[in-house]
Order: C-alpha cells, then sequence, then structure tokens
C-alpha cells in the first residue's frame, strides 16, 4: 500500500493535510520474452476487466480519485459554469434526401441530439428519433442513420453506453415506425443502400465462452434485404485467408455501382485495394487496385460509367483521378484535380460539381471545380479556421456547410452551388461574447528544427508574464488533423484568465502524408519532441510557467501524455492522459488494437519491439522521478482502447512514485472511448479543469448566472 501527502500549496489547506492512500494492488511474477529481452508484467490481471477482483479494484480507485475531487472547494462552481455556456442550442447542418431536410438538434442540456426533418427548407420540423427516450441514464445513442435513394426506408444503429458495438434497424419513414429488421454485431459500418436494401460489415457471433471485447477478426460484408431476418442475408464478400483485414463499402448515389475497399493494418499496411461491383452484373467484385498496400484510394461518386477516385499513390497531397473501372491500368487513369502545395483535407461531389476542402497552414481553404476539374471559384469563408460539410446530392441548388473556430461556435451557412455565394442560414444563441478572446496561430521549432504550427487562445489583451495557466492539448497520429474548431468547454477555462494552446505534431494529417510519416512507427519520437518543443516554446515566450503548465490528451493522445512525462516531468504541473494506449508492447492483442500496427509497428516485430519499449507510457515509469499531478482517465465500456492500459498504468505510478502530487485514476461508468452523453462530458471536463487548477493552487472565480439574454455574432 502506497501513503503519499498532498503537495503544499493548495488553497484547501485542510486538504493538504490529509494523507492520500492509494488501494492495494496485487502484483505477479508475470514476464513475457520479447525477442530475447525480458519485461515483466506484474499487473497482467488487470486486463480482465470483467473479473470480480478487478471490479473491486476499480471500485477502490473510484473511491480515493472521487473523495478527493469532491473535496475541491470549487469543484461544483465549475461544473454549474460549464452547464451554463454548454447549454445553448446546437445544431447540425441540414441535409437533403428526396422532399426533406434532415438536421439534428440539442436544446442545450440534453444528453442525445435529436434527429429532426421538415420538408423544403422553410417547413416545420417534425421529430424523426429522440435517442433520450431509449434509455433511462441518457447513454444509448444514434451512431447511424442512412436513408434509402428514395428517402422511403432508413437503417440505424444505435450504441450503448458508449460501446463501438452497434444494433442496426430498419424504419420505415413513412408511417414512422420500426420494421421487423434488427442486425447484431455491427461495428465501424455505415448501411449503402442499393435497391431493397442495403450492403454493411459485421463480426461473427461470439462463440459460448469468448469474450465480447475480442471479437475483432473476420469482418464480413453482408446484403441486407429490407422486411428479411438477418439469418437471411447474403454474404457479398469476406477473407478468411486474411483475419485482420477491415472493409468498407460504399455505393454510388445512382446507385449503378458500390465499390469495396480493403485495409490491412494488421500487416502494418498503410493504405486499401479497390474493387468494385456494377448493379445487375456479376457477383463477383471486380479489381481497380488490387494489392493492399501504401497508398489510399475512395471512391468519391460516379461521372457516368467512371469513377472519380481521391488517392495519395505517388501524391502525398493528395489528387483526385477519373477512372474507367473496366479499364483499370494506372496508365488509363486521368488526372482531374493534381495534387497541390496544401493537401487534400475532402472532396465531395454536390450539384453537378465538385468541392474540394485544402488545409492551408491548418486552416481550412475550400475550391469549387466542375467535374472536368476545371476551377470555378473560391469559396469566401468568414475567416481563419475551420469548414466542413459541401457534400450533397447531384441535383442539389444549395448545400449547407459549419464554420467555427476555437473561440466562436459552429455557425451553419447555405452555399448556392451555382453562384459560390454564401449566406447565413442559422448561427447559435450564445451566453458569452466571442470578441473577448483571441486567437493567434505562431510556429516554433522542433528538436530537429521541423517548424511546427500551435494556436494560441486567450483572453484579448491578457499581458504575457509567465502567470497563467496554460493548458497544451495534441494528438498527433493517425493522420488525423487536429483542427481549430470549437468547444463551448475550452471558454470556462479562458475565462479564468487561462491560455488555450493547440499544437499541430507531426503524425497529423495538417500538412499531408509526408507529415504523417514524420510522427508515425519508427518516427514517433519525433510526435514526443515536437510536444516537449511546444511546451518550452510557451515557456520562454512568458504564456506560462512550469509550475502553471498542463498537459492534456486523448487516445493516442493519452499515449503521448503518457510518454512525455515519463521522458521530462519537470517541464509540467498537470498531466491529464484520457482513454490512452499506454502498454505500447500489447495494445494489438485488445479489440481493434491490431488495426494500429500499421502506425505504430508491433512489438512481434524486433525492430518495433526495441522502438516500442523506448516510448512505452507503462514500461518507461521509473522511481526517483517527481511526477507532476496527473489524472488518469477511462471508461468501463472503452472497447477501442480498453480500459487494461490506464488501469496498468495508474497501478505502477502508484507504486512507483514516491513524490508529493497525486496519480489519479478516474473510471467513468457506462462510457466508452469518449463520453456517452453530455451529463458525462460535462462532469468530466469540470473534474479536469478542477484538478488542474487545484494542483497549480489557483482559485478560480466564476461569474453569476448567466442571464436570459443570449449573444449571436
Amino acid at each position: 500500500m502506497v501513503i503519499l501527502s498532498f503537495a503544499p500549496g493548495f488553497s484547501d489547506m485542510a486538504l493538504c493535510q490529509n494523507m492520500l492512500t492509494y488501494p492495494a494492488t496485487r502484483k505477479t511474477d508475470q514476464v513475457d520474452d520479447y525477442h530475447g529481452t525480458k519485461v515483466a508484467d506484474p499487473y497482467r490481471w488487470l486486463e480482465n476487466d470483467t473479473s470480480s477482483e478487478t471490479k473491486a479494484w476499480v471500485q477502490e480507485e473510484n473511491k480515493v480519485t472521487f473523495s478527493y475531487l469532491g473535496r475541491i472547494p470549487f469543484r461544483g462552481q465549475m461544473k454549474k459554469r460549464i452547464e451554463e455556456l454548454y447549454n445553448y442550442p446546437k445544431y447540425s447542418r441540414p441535409f437533403r434526401k428526396a422532399e426533406y431536410y434532415y438536421f439534428y438538434k440539442n436544446n442545450g442540456l440534453q444528453n442525445q441530439s435529436v434527429l429532426f426533418r421538415q420538408k423544403g427548407i422553410t417547413g416545420e420540423p417534425e421529430v424523426v428519433m429522440d435517442p433520450n427516450t431509449l434509455s433511462p441514464d441518457g447513454t444509448t445513442s444514434l451512431r447511424v442513420f442512412s436513408l434509402s435513394r428514395d428517402g422511403r426506408y432508413a437503417a440505424y444503429g444505435l450504441s450503448k453506453g458508449g460501446s463501438d458495438w452497434e444494433i442496426f434497424y430498419v424504419r420505415d419513414m413513412t408511417s414512422g415506425k420500426d420494421m421487423t429488421d434488427t442486425l447484431n454485431w455491427v461495428k465501424f459500418s455505415g448501411a449503402a443502400w442499393q435497391g431493397n436494401g442495403f450492403y454493411y460489415n459485421r463480426f461473427p457471433k461470439p462463440v459460448q465462452g469468448k469474450e465480447l471485447s475480442s471479437l475483432n477478426e473476420n469482418e464480413k460484408v453482408y446484403y441486407h434485404t429490407i422486411g428479411t431476418s438477418q439469418e437471411k442475408d447474403r454474404l457479398v464478400y469476406e477473407d478468411p485467408a486474411n483475419p485482420g483485414r477491415l472493409f468498407d463499402l460504399n455505393t454510388s448515389e445512382d446507385e449503378n455501382y458500390a465499390y469495396l475497399t480493403i485495409g490491412d493494418p494488421v500487416k502494418g499496411a498503410e493504405g486499401n485495394s479497390l474493387w468494385y461491383l456494377p448493379a445487375g452484373g456479376s457477383n463477383d467484385f471486380q479489381p481497380i487496385v488490387t494489392e493492399v498496400g501504401k497508398y489510399s484510394y475512395t471512391v468519391l461518386d460516379n461521372i457516368g460509367t467512371h469513377l472519380l477516385i481521391e488517392t495519395n499513390a505517388d501524391a502525398p497531397n493528395s489528387k483526385i483521378m477519373l477512372v474507367d473501372p473496366a479499364f483499370p491500368k494506372k496508365e488509363n487513369w486521368k488526372p482531374v484535380i493534381p495534387e497541390k502545395a496544401e493537401p487534400i483535407e475532402g472532396a465531395a461531389i454536390a450539384g453537378g460539381f465538385l468541392f474540394v476542402t485544402y488545409l492551408k497552414d491548418v486552416t481550412t481553404k475550400v475550391l469549387e471545380y466542375d467535374e472536368q476539374g476545371h476551377p470555378i471559384s473560391e469559396i469566401r469563408l468568414p475567416g481563419l479556421g475551420t469548414a466542413m460539410g459541401f457534400d450533397g446530392l447531384k441535383d442539389d441548388k444549395d448545400i449547407f456547410y459549419l464554420y467555427s473556430s476555437l473561440t466562436s461556435p459552429p455557425t451553419i451557412y447555405r452555399l448556392g452551388i451555382s453562384t459560390g455565394t454564401s449566406n447565413l442560414y442559422r448561427q447559435p444563441e450564445i451566453s458569452f461574447n466571442p470578441s473577448d478572446f483571441e486567437t493567434k496561430q505562431v510556429f516554433y521549432p522542433s528538436k530537429d528544427g521541423t517548424r511546427i504550427p500551435m494556436f494560441i487562445v486567450s483572453r484579448k489583451g491578457l499581458v504575457m508574464d509567465g502567470s497563467h495557466p496554460t493548458l497544451l492539448y495534441a494528438y498527433g497520429g493517425f493522420n488525423i488533423s487536429s483542427l481549430p474548431s470549437f468547444s463551448p468547454t475550452l471558454i470556462p477555462w479562458l475565462e479564468q484568465g487561462g491560455v488555450f494552446a493547440l499544437a499541430n505534431l507531426r503524425g497529423g494529417g495538417e500538412y499531408g502524408e509526408k507529415w504523417h510519416e514524420g510522427g508515425m512507427r519508427l518516427s514517433k519520437q519525433n510526435v514526443f519532441d515536437d510536444f516537449i518543443s511546444a511546451a518550452e516554446y510557451l515557456i520562454k515566450n512568458k504564456y506560462t510557467s512550469r509550475e502553471r503548465l498542463a498537459i492534456r490528451g486523448g487516445s493516442n493522445g493519452g499515449l503521448l501524455i503518457g510518454a512525455v512525462v515519463n521522458q521530462r516531468p519537470e517541464l509540467f504541473k498537470v498531466a491529464i492522459a484520457q482513454v490512452g494506449v499506454m502498454d505500447m508492447l500489447r495494445f494489438q492483442k485488445f479489440t481493434i488494437g491490431s488495426a494500429w500496427i500499421s502506425e505504430y509497428g508491433s512489438s512481434d516485430s524486433a525492430a518495433d519491439f526495441k522502438n516500442l519499449l523506448a516510448f512505452s507510457p507503462l514500461h518507461n515509469i521509473k522511481k526517483g522521478i517527481n511526477y507532476p499531478a496527473m489524472l488518469i482517465t477511462t471508461a468501463d465500456h472503452d472497447d477501442r482502447v480498453v480500459p487494461a492500459h490506464s488501469f496498468k498504468y495508474a497501478a505502477t505510478l502508484q507504486e512507483k512514485y514516491r513524490g508529493p502530487n497525486p496519480i489519479l485514476l478516474r473510471i467513468d461508468t457506462n462510457s466508452g472511448h469518449g463520453s456517452s452523453n453530455t451529463t458525462k462530458n460535462i462532469e468530466t471536463i469540470a473534474d479536469i479543469y478542477s484538478f488542474i487548477f487545484f494542483n497549480m493552487g489557483v482559485t478560480p472565480h466564476f461569474k453569476s448566472s448567466v442571464s436570459d439574454d443570449k449573444r449571436t455574432f
């Protein structure tokens, strides 16, 4: 049993004098041999998160954590302020199917957004589906909603408690009633309509005694005819010789083609192969790209008998090609949009035009082309921020897109396709003034001299004297770009004089595939160096100091936090590691973890093992280091990054660390890889901010409750 005292300097001195007692965690003699290197894994038993011993340990950890959090004097005020700022109506952009426009709306604090539809742009909205009515605690979410071509039927998928597993149902949109269709064992799948049914992916039904969390092999593609049982679904594609392969099937808008992408990340492939199936033709998919290799291929839609394909083949920033699937050899591919200096973030056809979204220094730039690739215009956006949407149907006259920045909530604009003109369609009513805050983008050198972009947000006019609480956030992986988009939960931090920094590390997609490759596999250390350099920049330039710097990341970003606190613990006062990949030697053995081998490598390879062991958060915890105050978060229903990662990491830190700072593990219940509803999200953010301020010795001062008057901008 480890006993630690609280660090001095807290605002609540009575709490400081208490002793923090962590649960006793049983150790075993488990040792693994990796290519001749012996590695101990004494907390292996915590990987069984359904055992009675693990459940009891979780309860004891939560007792310690929530007792600590419950004694932070301003925790309740923090939660209340976050609720106030979160409580405004939030809308998705509308999308059209037949005569109806569909959109999601959250009144403010609803646990789940409600799906509406209306006839025409000005029609009266009616509720299509309210997930809040589907479970007492509001943790059942609507993950998939896909309408048939004529809008008569909808396939939809529900997830419970934040799990990645879904159950698909079918609804008759005329009567508003569900049919008898029920499809189980669905994960990471859409519903691609063709004729009187749709394609979807599913995994095999588990055999008795096999844990649900281990079911991530032998995915198959099926076709479901509406009104029939799942047992009658037609098997469309499987690959039993390669059980780790993953599939994605879509259909063209006119339903003349189905196209299948096949990925094999388990074998380290970053890209995919591409196959197609003409409607009414052979039941066998025909090849366009036969081998699963380094490059990715995505069909945007068909133009007559040709397919418009986005690819990064020999184009790290991506390009768009026109392909006749009957003549798929690469020499027959015709360029439509050549590669540019800025990477393509997305592309779609709408109203007979092609809209391509680029990233220019991590902000959105949108160009409109005709289907032959001739430039029409650049879409004027409200400012330097993030815009998304720009897709629709081929006969659309208007489409809708969202624009936001770090301090401006998503605003919906209606774009006239033929004119390229944007008009305000719906703006949020908020309880703060975005002009009170300012965002700037800086560029700083990493350890090897690479120029890294970072957004910094603060109250306007805040004097940078090194005294301000600063929260540094990053992700850095999987070709995912960290864009400057809005979250209402950021505003309470800024109101307290806090500074927020978003670093765009290598490993992401901000500058195309080369940027991604610069932070993956054997180059993963670059990501940690980029982040450490961001922290050093913030301190050097007087945004903050080591005593006022907190860091936060989730999932792959949680791995980032775990790695950098091992490498530079003296640089940070507080660290928040959320649902992190902490055991880099065994991540591939859990749920969907094998799909990350293409990003990280695998300990099954001697070369990869040496690299992974060098930065694995779990395996680089050392005695005698003064770690920052740490809040480690996970959830009992996380079947993507299983909670065992955080369990073993927290147990090891609590065992080895003998310093004054708290090491707490917060395990959410009935949640998954992200918060399963609004309430849980607000509670988590309130605990994170409270923990940070408390361990910095900062007492927040809160405004009174917001008035009934809402601000628009």
